[in-house]
């Protein structure tokens, strides 16, 4: 429950993404990234079968990883807060810092995972 819990909104926004693919390239390029249905399309395979991976403990590295990787371009893209000012700049940076703890989050179920791996095997 508690991996469902860490991908929902990641596994929640790849299917939103999926159904709503024209919304979802007009995300990518209001962020700058193009092509637009190619970053799209990216973060769907990534959001959905990472999620997965997580969910289900197979191939946990590579999922977590990969969602990782994702919500770091994400802070990188869409939480500028250093170049943002005022209430703007306040919003991202805490948004900023939530998806960096997400990112600890995956590293953590990533180090679980092998642990209890090691553990079994």
């Amino acid at each position: 429950m508690v991996r469902l819990c860490l991908v929902s909104a990641y596994l929640i926004g790849g299917i939103n993404k999926l159904f709503h693919f024209d919304a979802a390239v007009a995300e990518q390029m209001h962020f700058g990234l193009h092509p637009g249905w190619l970053w799209a399309a990216l973060a769907i395979l990534v959001e959905i079968a990472g999620s997965l991976c997580v969910i289900f403990n197979r191939f946990t590295w590579l999922g977590a990883g990969g969602l990782a990787a994702l919500t770091v371009a994400a802070m990188l893209v869409a939480n500028n807060f250093w170049r943002l000012e005022g209430v703007a700049r306040f919003i991202a940076l805490n948004s900023f810092f939530e998806h960096l703890g997400l990112i600890a989050a995956f590293v953590m179920v990533t180090y679980l995972a092998s642990c209890e791996r090691r553990s079994s095997g």
